[in-house]
């Protein structure tokens, strides 16, 4: 048997590290656990750490989201994660500019690929659907409400 500490213990604690500082909202501790060029899909689309990185900040200043982990799971190089997110609506979030102050509280998942203990792809998937009813964001104009030119 090898002394070499297993893989999968590695990139769960990459993943562990990655939410101590989500949580945090530490960006320089979140950017250390990516390797270069690596792809965040979410909510808001798909791109580098860059791009998901003011959608993050926001994260933290308007929705005070922090992540619980309830579950985690690791084979090869692949972890998966099952969070309890809970925040509140304080500040200005993705163009939603009346915050209420309301509480949520949602399951959240997300998908690692890892390599050489760095995050490679991270996909996150959350009920926004569920959110925005919790904290009262104003409500997308359905198809009744767009009028025709």
């Amino acid at each position: 048997m090898s002394n070499q500490y297993p893989m999968t213990m590695i990139n769960k604690a990459t993943v562990s590290a990655y939410v101590a500082a989500m949580n945090a909202g530490d960006e320089v501790a979140l950017r250390a656990v990516f390797a270069e060029g690596a792809v965040i899909v979410g909510v808001t689309g798909e791109g580098s750490v860059d791009y998901a990185m003011p959608v993050w900040q926001q994260l933290h200043s308007g929705l005070n989201m922090r992540l619980e982990v309830q579950s985690m799971v690791a084979e090869a190089n692949v972890v998966a994660v099952r969070f309890i997110e809970r925040g509140s609506w304080t500040g200005p979030f993705l163009g939603f500019t009346a915050p209420t102050g309301k509480a949520y509280e949602l399951v959240a998942m997300e998908w690692f690929e890892l390599e050489l203990g760095k995050i490679t792809r991270r996909w996150g998937v959350r009920d926004s659907a569920y959110q925005a009813k919790q904290v009262g964001f104003p409500a997308a104009p359905t198809k009744g409400d767009v009028k025709a030119a």
